[in-house]
């Protein structure tokens, strides 16, 4: 029996940093569902609470068309039931509303629980290494 030789990291990278999304995902979808969440909805509110306040709504509706659950109609309509239930308000720029923020607060909080359990089992400057390393692939894959 021949064993294979050991791929270099480059050659493994696509495949780990796919299983990592899919996995993490998984997991993400499976807690907030506990709270009846679904991860699009919390995938808007934070991005309001993060690039808030007053996001405008094209580049929100842009940024969350490029996931991989939301197209362009999925978009309007998770926009329109967050905004029908009180949860965002806002005509060009949208914000949160108090209920809206109190919302992400808690899930926020709530998703910090699984993903510092996780954490945890790592050192502190290879997760810091790592999501510099991530931020700056990605930045670097959108330039060209």
């Amino acid at each position: 029996m021949t064993t294979q030789p050991a791929q270099p990291a480059a050659a493994q990278f696509g495949y780990t940093l796919a299983l990592a999304e899919r996995t993490l995902t998984h997991v993400l979808r499976d807690h907030l569902a506990e709270r009846g969440t679904e991860p699009e909805t919390w995938y808007a509110l934070q991005l309001i609470a993060m690039r808030g306040p007053g996001i405008a709504r094209e580049s929100l509706s842009t940024e969350l068309e490029g996931s991989r659950s939301l197209d362009a109609q999925s978009t309007r309509e998770l926009l329109s039931r967050l905004e029908a239930d009180g949860l965002i308000h806002g005509d060009s720029h949208l914000d949160l509303t108090a209920q809206g923020a109190a919302l992400h607060a808690g899930l926020r909080d709530y998703i910090a629980i699984p993903r510092n359990r996780l954490l945890s089992q790592f050192d502190e400057e290879d997760i810091e290494t790592t999501v510099r390393t991530l931020q700056a692939i990605a930045e670097r894959a959108l330039a060209g």
